[in-house]
């Protein structure tokens, strides 16, 4: 027999047969639960369990996609009894109870037909729009999650995080309440996950020093990881004597134990303001997913155990013996369910799918217009601001001075936005790129994180979900690894798993690309962006110089507060304290600061040296970075060779604009790509492929780095594009 049929028929039996059994002594005047509540618990419980039942029947008849059920788990429904409907939850993907529940509190909300729209991938699915079975929803304050094997748990701290931050910045206009608490739950499996850990450490660790952190960690504890059995007592040895954290135990099988520990976890987040681990015991029907034979890995009394333990059998029980409803009454409202969504199973399978590429995409990037624009500080707030350094602004300065100031500028113009980043703080940075910014603007608006770029990120995705604007930064362009699935799989999939519904901007900082003189060797000497450059909807900026970085800096925020973007924005080391191109003293890569207003580079500009009066048309090298400053010397020596050279520097690496590159090529025979990024998986492969098929008439030579690790000291260039090895290609294409 179908294991969900088994259970199925386990319940009925037991509602016929009066063989239900209470799991304790525990009754609901003991607990402060209504009979009116916890009858409504009940009904959102077997709601999910019949629709758990139906998506499994879908898939085998080819009309479902996803089967990750939430039988066992029907507990959770507490936690949305316990939690306002405006408290933000990001939730195990076995949470169907919760946000059954918690749609039965708000007016106007029909679960059953949503999540059948989810199961049989309609477009009309509410959340995604058919791009996937999620739970989720913009009403009930519920971003979507899919697989949250903890990926989740990072930005939910910074969610919670971002409550108390908004309020000591004085910044109202935000999303959560001053006095909301956000849930994230996850199982006993993702506890061990790297990410877990340090997302329930970095709360810990900020509750420790006294920091608000109204979060409640629910930890559904089935006490098995597909095949994989959690160890007894793991959950409870690690996590209920941890420093800063409260630790509370419930029975997630027993209706009236789950609801004591739920209120309990959230009456302490709201109270104190404190990060609590509900620890809930429940139990995994079924098996993993739909395809999933747990018989193979599991002895038939270890499975008519779990059997035993569903929690609807104790419900019900709970509820029969309380005098809240009969035996018959509950078979009834049961059956009534499964009568309903069978009506309702063809009507959904009718219902439309996404016809094609563009509808599938259409969520990739968020709708544009869903911020307002903001206008610029006034000039008296400006002098105010650079008043300690007013003799020095009209000055020229190198990179690092001059994205520091434009951070301070856009702090004053965006009272929402936030930097936050390990040493951003007092120290300003390794590279002082941040440097006055937290005397300027104080800890609430430059928070120095501690060293964990999960975290890092975590704390500006869930402070985005919050309305406010983070710019976070990551030393090394090599660090970003460590979290890269916070850009990839939650920050940029965001959009289109939601339907364009919830956002997170930022403008992600990273100072990357490779030292020219060989210092940090290949840790801090990171040179591929090819991690950032296949995920689809991130923009990517890469500025050659500083007052440009300024420029593309000031563009970036805008497309994060205007468009709701995730932004890149790589600042190559190798140019942070650079003052000269082509000899000691000459400071022409240092610019003079220009005020907000003045000029701007927009996303899609390109740069373009050395094509005046007709000029720069014996070659066109197309570069961007560490190549733009290389190439541009290797220009002058060029030209006293008799070579007309044009120097194309990218700007922004996505979306790359490929007419506006095409066009600027135009006038030359032949092309130069010059790129300080590893040969495979460069930006040089896309570059040649785009000449390639739109500009077939070039003759197109390539420049990049070996495919090699950077070492230390001298021998770092020999793995590097340089000032000589560009001239030497460029002869060698114009003379042959």
């Amino acid at each position: 027999m179908d294991a969900a049929q088994q259970v199925h028929e386990q319940f009925v039996a037991a509602l016929e047969g009066g063989q239900l059994q209470r799991r304790s002594n525990l009754g609901l005047a003991a607990v402060g639960l209504s009979p009116m509540r916890a009858a409504a618990l009940l009904h959102s419980q077997m709601v999910s369990r019949q629709l758990d039942r139906l998506s499994r029947a879908l898939q085998a008849r080819g009309e479902g996609f996803y089967t990750i059920g939430s039988s066992g788990h029907e507990g959770n429904a507490a936690l949305a009894e316990a939690l306002r409907v405006d408290d933000i939850a990001f939730l195990h993907y076995r949470d169907a109870a919760f946000q059954i529940h918690r749609a039965n509190r708000v007016p106007g909300e029909n679960p059953m037909w949503d999540m059948l729209l989810s199961f049989t991938a309609s477009a009309e699915d509410p959340i995604s729009g058919g791009r996937h079975k999620v739970l989720g929803s913009k009403r009930l304050m519920i971003p979507p999650q899919t697989s949250t094997i903890a990926s989740h748990l990072p930005k939910a701290v910074g969610a919670a995080f971002s409550i108390g931050i908004a309020r000591r910045m004085g910044f109202e206009d935000t999303v959560l309440a001053k006095d909301g608490v956000v849930l994230c739950s996850f199982g006993d499996a993702s506890a061990n996950h790297s990410t877990a850990v340090g997302a329930l450490n970095t709360a810990a660790w900020a509750a420790f020093q006294g920091t608000p952190m109204p979060i409640v960690f629910l930890c559904e504890d089935n006490g098995i990881g597909i095949s994989t059995r959690t160890p007894v007592g793991w959950i409870e040895a690690n996590w209920s004597g941890r420093a800063g954290l409260h630790y509370i135990a419930c029975d997630g099988c027993d209706l009236a134990d789950a609801w004591r520990g739920a209120s309990e976890a959230v009456d302490l987040a709201r109270r104190y303001r404190k990060p609590v681990f509900l620890h809930m015991k429940t139990v995994r029907l079924y098996g993993h997913a739909g395809n999933d034979v747990q018989q193979v890995y599991m002895s038939k009394a270890d499975i008519a155990a779990d059997n035993a333990r569903d929690p609807l059998l104790a419900s019900a029980a709970l509820l029969i013996e309380e005098g809240v409803m009969t035996a018959a009454e509950v078979r009834e409202a049961y059956d009534a369910i499964e009568a309903q969504l069978a009506r309702q199973v063809p009507l959904a399978i009718a219902r439309p799918k996404l016809p094609d590429a563009a509808s599938v995409m259409a969520s990739i990037v968020p709708p544009k217009g869903e911020g307002v624009e903001r206008p610029l500080a006034s000039a008296e707030a400006r002098a105010a601001l650079f008043a300690d350094e007013a003799t020095a602004i009209d000055k020229p300065q190198h990179m690092a001075r001059l994205i520091s100031w434009g951070l301070a500028d856009l702090l004053l113009q965006y009272p929402n936005a936030i930097v936050c980043g390990e040493d951003v703080g007092p120290k300003g940075g390794v590279y002082n790129a941040t440097a006055r910014l937290h005397a300027r603007f104080g800890s609430a608006r430059v928070i120095n994180t501690l060293l964990d770029e999960q975290a890092i990120l975590g704390l500006a995705i869930g402070a985005a979900h919050n309305g406010l604007l983070p710019l976070p930064e990551v030393q090394f362009l090599a660090y970003v690894h460590n979290a890269e699935d916070q850009i990839r799989g939650e920050a940029a999939t965001l959009p289109f798993f939601s339907n364009g519904q919830f956002t997170n901007p930022m403008v992600l900082r990273i100072a990357g690309l490779p030292y020219q003189k060989g210092f940090g060797g290949h840790f801090h000497n990171d040179n591929s962006l090819a991690v950032f450059r296949d995920i689809p909807g991130l923009v990517i900026a890469v500025p050659s110089c500083g007052r440009e970085a300024v420029l593309m800096l000031r563009e970036c925020v805008r497309l994060a507060h205007e468009e709701s973007r995730v932004v890149i924005f790589v600042e190559p080391i190798a140019l942070y304290m650079t003052r000269d191109l082509h000899g000691e003293g000459d400071g022409l890569w240092t610019s003079v600061y220009e005020a907000p207003g003045v000029s701007e580079i927009r996303v899609g500009e390109i740069g373009v040296h050395g094509a005046k009066n007709g000029d720069g048309t014996d070659l066109a090298v197309v570069t961007y970075g560490n190549g733009v400053y290389l190439s541009l010397q290797a220009q002058k020596l060029l030209a006293e060779a008799g070579v007309s050279v044009r120097v194309i520097d990218l700007r922004w690496i996505a979306p790359l604009a490929e007419d506006a590159l095409l066009a600027a090529v135009d006038p030359c025979g032949q092309v130069l790509v010059v790129d300080e990024c590893r040969e495979t998986g460069s930006q040089s492969e896309a570059l040649l492929a785009l000449m390639a098929l739109r500009a077939p008439e070039k003759a197109l030579g390539v420049l990049a780095a070996t495919d090699s690790f950077i070492p230390l000291a001298r021998a770092a260039t020999h793995t590097l594009p340089s000032r000589d090895m560009i001239v030497a290609k460029a002869l060698e294409m114009v003379r042959g």
